[in-house]
């Protein structure tokens, strides 16, 4: 039988505390707490810990995450405890400590998460239950997980964030949602408000800092509808008429095949439809737009805040040169200037193995290097065509849009691209 290892002493304890202080610690995170040298917290956390935690006391300082190394680094070789609120490895401090020291230098001592409690005091199953945090983000990230019936906890920032709640649902058209604020949760000044409507909610009013907001999404009726699989209205996007359109960007992402947290350029982001909606798919996928017009980039970030992806890095200017100091990519889309030189052999030099490149085109010179391209590395090179149904006279007929040659291909070598025998078409399209 192969002997166990035994688990390494961890140098620091995560010891999870709640609204209830110390009346609420467990005995093992008691003695975690009264053993250690150095506690370290935010002030609050730290207030509510007695006398008998002889430990020096160290305020994380703002912000957070940079310092957690020279923090650690300063303390080295002393029982350290780090307080986190609730639970520590959800949406907690939990996560950058496993990251800067790795999970077997770590105790974790978990207390219930304020989700827990929400989930208790309302009746909501968990499980049944989508969780989004604006602490330290955007409360834009809110609108992605807007879909009628739907039910959301939203980990507040402070006692303004209901009522920027409140004003983002009445803005996507979700103002009939039923909100409530519970603050403090779990300790002795616990509070649950009344439900109201989110047309309803005060603008000017601050809750307690500590505070977490449950919401039953409901759609207004004469809403857009924005669903939660690619192909979105095309309505549900500002732009100039460089957008790729709702069918035919249902089947590039599909091409693309997002997985999560994966990364994608979006090469001629045009509106930032593909990469918008690539992000969408799961909270941990990543993209970066680029996009050579600079009115057309502040026109992709505003896309991305209102369709709930702020994260989605905009970068202003001309590939490929754009391209030399982004992050490697899983995934490439080209949009637009597909006749730049050397802009396709930089995109696929740039992917991994088992990286998907996708390119779509509606002109016949971008075609004839899309074919080119085909016949040398493989993949799949399709038209797809869309017609619509409009009135001709007192009848009705089909308007064909432009039909878009669409290449997907997945790298399945190493080897740096040699681009194929073509002509070189004067000028690059977008």
């Amino acid at each position: 039988m192969t002997p166990v290892r035994p688990r390494p002493t961890p140098a620091v304890t995560v010891v999870g505390i709640g609204a209830d202080g110390w009346a609420g610690v467990p005995d093992a995170s008691r003695t975690a707490l009264r053993d250690a040298e150095v506690i370290v917290g935010g002030p609050r956390q730290l207030d509510l810990l007695p006398a008998e935690c002889t430990g020096a006391r160290v305020a994380w300082p703002s912000p957070l995450r940079p310092a957690v190394p020279a923090l650690l680094a300063e303390h080295a070789g002393r029982r350290i405890a780090v307080l986190a609120s609730g639970d520590p490895m959800f949406y907690g401090i939990g996560r950058a400590l496993t990251e800067e020291l790795g999970a077997d230098a770590l105790r974790v001592l978990p207390h219930p998460s304020s989700v827990a409690y929400a989930c208790a005091r309302l009746g909501w199953p968990q499980e049944d239950v989508e969780v989004v945090t604006v602490v330290g983000r955007p409360v834009a990230r809110i609108a992605a997980a807007l879909h009628d019936g739907r039910r959301l906890l939203v980990l507040s920032a402070g006692a303004a964030t209901p009522a920027e709640i409140a004003a983002l649902l009445r803005d996507r058209g979700f103002g009939p949602s039923r909100m409530r604020v519970l603050q403090q949760l779990g300790g002795p000044d616990e509070d649950i408000s009344e439900e109201t409507d989110a047309d309803a909610w005060p603008a000017d009013l601050l809750r307690d800092p500590l505070n977490i907001v449950a919401v039953d999404c409901r759609r207004a009726p004469d809403a857009l509808r924005v669903g939660a699989v690619p192909g979105l209205p095309d309505a549900a996007y500002e732009h100039d008429g460089q957008l790729t359109k709702r069918h035919i960007r249902a089947a590039t992402l599909a091409a693309l095949a997002p997985a999560p947290g994966e990364l994608l350029w979006d090469v001629g982001g045009g509106s930032g439809s593909i990469a918008v909606e690539w992000m969408r798919t799961h909270p941990s996928c990543r993209a970066v737009t680029v996009e050579r017009d600079s009115v057309r980039a502040e026109r992709i970030a505003r896309n991305a805040d209102r369709l709930g992806v702020p994260a989605l890095r905009v970068v202003t200017g001309a590939a490929p040169a754009a391209l030399a100091e982004l992050p490697q990519p899983d995934a490439v889309f080209i949009g637009g200037g597909l006749t730049a030189p050397g802009l396709l052999e930089a995109c696929w030099d740039a992917l991994p193995v088992g990286g998907r490149l996708v390119a779509n085109t509606v002109t016949l010179e971008s075609e004839a290097q899309l074919a080119a391209h085909h016949r040398r590395l493989g993949g799949d090179l399709v038209k797809l065509a869309v017609a619509h149904a409009v009135p001709v006279g007192g009848f009705t007929g089909w308007r064909q849009a432009m039909p878009v040659t669409q290449w997907a291909v997945q790298k399945t070598s190493a080897s740096p691209y040699a681009a194929p025998e073509h002509d070189d078409p004067a000028g690059a399209e977008r």
